[in-house]
């Protein structure tokens, strides 16, 4: 497998090539395990769909694809930019990249948004995005999981959605991570 076409598929809904390069290179650093674990790492958090072997990569695949539609709708859409939506879909790609840690734990680790939006700067030497980006990039990333940002002692941890662009990643996240929205794939690509 190579890891930077896994998601060949949602780079084309992204305008702005570079972009698509950065993305590239972000999504060969991720670690292996994250094209291979299921989605929830006790299944009770996701659609069969996102469940097995492949089943974060295909989550990942339903939020984005999520996301385009509902950003090429003109009535939701008009209020993002190009750069702001193909930020939106680098985004989405990302999300969960270290959803088990930067090496592969047993469980999700609940502080997973702020592992992969402290990679993300941490690796913005590979990259050409500018610090606004950087910032647009890893804001977004940090909040997606929305209220549920409370660890299991009652710490604050995450940071909640806050401005229109947060809160749209969180909803696409969140939208592909319900039970009664069923999405087919076949060979880890979503069937029209």
């Amino acid at each position: 497998m190579v890891k930077n076409e896994v998601f060949n598929t949602e780079y084309k809904y992204i305008k702005n090539k570079k972009y698509v390069d950065n993305l590239k290179i972000m999504v060969d650093l991720l670690p292996d395990y994250f094209f291979l674990i299921p989605a929830s790492s006790t299944g009770k958090y996701h659609p069969t769909y996102a469940t097995g072997d492949g089943g974060l990569v295909r989550h990942t695949k339903a939020a984005v694809r999520i996301a385009h539609e509902l950003l090429i709708n003109e009535s939701i859409g008009n209020v993002f930019n190009d750069d702001e939506k193909d930020m939106i879909i680098f985004s989405l790609i990302l999300h969960d990249g270290l959803k088990s840690g930067i090496v592969k734990e047993k469980y999700t680790r609940f502080d997973h948004p702020l592992l992969m939006a402290k990679f993300i700067k941490d690796n913005k030497d590979k990259l050409t995005l500018n610090e606004d980006e950087i910032k647009f990039i890893s804001s977004v990333i940090s909040s997606h999981m929305g209220q549920w940002n409370v660890d299991y002692n009652g710490n604050e941890v995450l940071p909640k959605p806050k401005n229109k662009y947060q809160k749209f990643v969180h909803m696409c996240d969140y939208l592909a991570s319900k039970k009664f929205l069923q999405v087919s794939f076949k060979d880890n690509e979503i069937i029209d």
